[in-house]
């Protein structure tokens, strides 16, 4: 029985929809014009694709049961007659299916012809949504045939012996996933001023679905994808957009079949376009995500304030999920650096945000002061690089020379060669005004007085002999700054923030302004790449910091070997992945891990996941109280900042007690 209870934790974990997923799956079948029967098995042949699948929706494209250019032969009976008895196949095959089918058809009402969604979910009609707005311009003439969804007050149709809801103010709720909801446009009804959609994202739906008979002109594709993009950001919801393709008549049009999901304004699947055999394209969508987000945005709750006459009005249908807990692997790529995108274009344009935001923030820091000069510690890693670098673009955006930069290296007792030669091969390309300053005799002294054991050298390596050196630094650099006029310019990251890898108070945890407080550790180390390869500075310069990059990423405060970091509180780039998601959109840990799992199982294996995900919670909690006084600095990612004066805002005495049992619980400890 165990082993049983355990296997079967294993196939929830390793399932999306645990997580907060559903799978969608659009389509653009080839179609047969004025054929309702034929492009039925066609679609019931994706229908059960998409069940093997698992997915939970199978969109296809406007009027997908006759075809779209068909122009008058949708006022012929005999074609009307054929789509409904396609209707009623495609209902009795649904049964057997998983999948709830959305699917394009003319229906006749009360003497009027309309274009119509049909949802319809394992052997029943669940609604049908006409569209709302037609176009009547250009190479369109829906007019001519059509009638609107605003030229009727009906709520109700009979089709296939069922009467169901009619209109498009419907969402469709799931009763067994809170956060899964849909609404249904078509078409047209995207391009118009006022999209049906945003109605439908405020009166609770998480995806929004579009069938499409949009014709293929030049950069029409393009304006497509923008304007999904741009609604499921702003209705900060999913946006699936699936149009017709190859069959449609080419009488005076051509079809592209192009198929694209957005959610929040990230691409998340996209098909081929103009293909010739058409394929199913998977959209795996966090709707867990979106409804979190919705959660912190109080524009999302004024905008439902302001239209909860309209929305009263809304019909809701519901229907059971009932998803598959059989383990079911996201098809949708993650992104393994949330901070970084694996885009080189958007990646060099992120970076240059990134570094002329802190650029920026010191400038305008050093303007508001009314000083001239600045003191850095320099130790030759990381993160004073980039605090050396972002204070010379600076210097030179005020025309001020760089040799009122004070960069001052502080060797102690582990400090390595390499890294000290690092830190003034930087300091000498840069022309600052560089200068070394031993801390071990202040040390030593402080050691002594301590009646510390490694003053009578013993290999005491304890936190108090680390923070001795740490903090001298610190209190070094404000004291020169009293001296030299200045003041002093904080190095620490925001990873080592959110990990309490940080000395508080008179330490790496203080300045007088932090320029990267707000970087986390793997942006640094794309933002140092990306100003070697850009060439932002000379030649030596470039070739400093690619060999900082190069190093190990290392406190050096004890002797006897590399101190490796990552091997104390884990890879940072597992960090980085486990903050984002934690502070960002609030994920319970368990879906953190069931992310990273996704993300990194070609790297890490799963124990090793989950040991650094339950230290990284560990750590995060108990370290509030350093994050409660850090000094100013600027924001400069939009997941992730720790700022008690913005995003994060938090108890200094709060457990990480709720956040581990629910990773305990809802976890297994092993995966086979």
């Amino acid at each position: 029985m165990p082993a049983r209870k355990a296997l079967a934790a294993q196939e929830r974990f390793n399932s999306l929809y645990t997580h907060g997923f559903v799978r969608v799956a659009a389509c653009a079948p080839v179609v047969a014009p004025a054929d309702p029967a034929t492009n039925a098995e066609r679609i019931l042949v994706f229908a059960r694709e998409a069940d093997a699948a698992r997915a939970a929706i199978l969109l296809t494209p406007e009027l997908s049961l006759t075809g779209y250019a068909i122009d008058d032969l949708l006022h012929q009976d005999a074609l009307l007659d054929a789509a409904e008895a396609a209707i009623a196949r495609l209902k009795a095959e649904s049964a057997k299916l998983f999948p709830i089918l959305i699917v394009g058809a003319p229906l006749r009402m009360r003497g009027a012809l309309y274009n119509c969604a049909l949802v319809i979910h394992r052997g029943h009609i669940l609604g049908v949504v006409p569209k709302s707005f037609l176009p009547n311009y250009r190479e369109f003439y829906e007019k001519r045939h059509f009638a609107s969804a605003a030229d009727t007050e009906e709520n109700r149709i009979a089709v296939c012996g069922e009467d169901v809801g009619f209109g498009a103010a419907m969402i469709f709720a799931a009763t067994d996933n809170r956060d899964f909801s849909f609404h249904i446009e078509i078409c047209e009804d995207m391009w118009a001023p006022t999209p049906p959609s945003t109605m439908g994202a405020l009166a609770g739906a998480t995806i929004l679905l579009n069938l499409s008979a949009s014709n293929i002109t030049i950069g029409k594709a393009e304006d497509r994808a923008i304007l999904c993009d741009a609604q499921s950001r702003r209705c900060s919801a999913a946006y699936v957009f699936a149009a017709c393709g190859r069959g449609e008549s080419t009488t005076d049009l051509a079809w592209d079949g192009q198929i694209v999901a957005f959610e929040m304004g990230e691409k998340i699947a996209e098909g081929e376009r103009f293909a010739r055999e058409p394929k199913l394209v998977i959209a795996d969508i966090d709707v867990g995500r979106i409804a979190a987000e919705r959660r912190r945005l109080s524009n999302f709750r004024d905008a439902q304030a302001r239209k909860k006459g309209e929305l009263i009005k809304w019909g809701h249908i519901t229907f059971s999920l009932n998803a598959p807990l059989a383990p079911l692997p996201l098809r949708r790529k993650l992104e393994r650096f949330p901070f970084v995108p694996d885009d080189s274009a958007k990646r060099d344009r992120d970076c240059f945000e990134a570094y002329n935001i802190q650029v920026a923030g010191l400038a305008q820091r050093i303007e508001a002061i009314n000083t001239k000069r600045v003191v850095i510690g320099v130790s030759g890693g990381l993160d004073s690089t980039q605090a050396l670098i972002v204070a010379a673009r600076a210097f030179d955006l005020l025309k001020l020379p760089r040799a009122n930069i004070i960069g001052v290296t502080m060797p102690g007792f582990a400090t390595g060669e390499a890294s000290k030669a690092n830190a003034w091969a930087l300091m000498q390309a840069l022309g600052v005004d560089a200068r070394e300053v031993s801390i071990e005799p202040l040390a030593q002294r402080m050691l002594e007085d301590l009646d510390h054991p490694a003053a009578r050298g013993e290999k005491a390596y304890d936190i108090a002999y680390e923070n001795v050196q740490a903090g001298l630094r610190t209190d070094y650099l404000f004291r020169l700054a009293n001296k030299e006029g200045g003041f002093v310019v904080g190095t620490g990251d925001l990873s080592e923030l959110a990990l309490g890898w940080c000395t508080y108070g008179v330490g790496d945890h203080m300045s007088h302004y932090n320029v990267n407080g707000g970087a986390p550790k793997t942006l640094i180390q794309h933002l140092i790449r990306w100003a070697a390869e850009s060439q932002l500075f000379d030649q030596q310069a470039s070739e400093t910091l690619l060999k900082v990059l190069a190093s190990e990423i290392s406190p050096e405060l004890v002797p006897g070997g590399v101190q490796r970091t990552e091997a104390a509180i884990g890879p940072y780039e597992l960090q980085d992945f486990n903050l984002y998601w934690l502070t960002r959109y609030g994920m319970a840990p368990s879906k953190i891990l069931f992310l990273a799992w996704s993300a990194w199982a070609q790297k890490y294996d799963y124990a090793t996941l989950r040991k650094w995900l339950e230290l990284f919670l560990t750590r995060f909690f108990a370290n509030q109280y350093k994050r409660s006084a850090v000094p100013n600095g600027p924001k400069i990612v939009s997941g992730g900042a720790l700022s008690p004066r913005g995003d994060w805002r938090a108890p200094s005495d709060a457990s990480a007690a709720t956040w581990l049992h629910e990773l305990h619980a809802n976890t297994p400890q092993a995966l086979d």
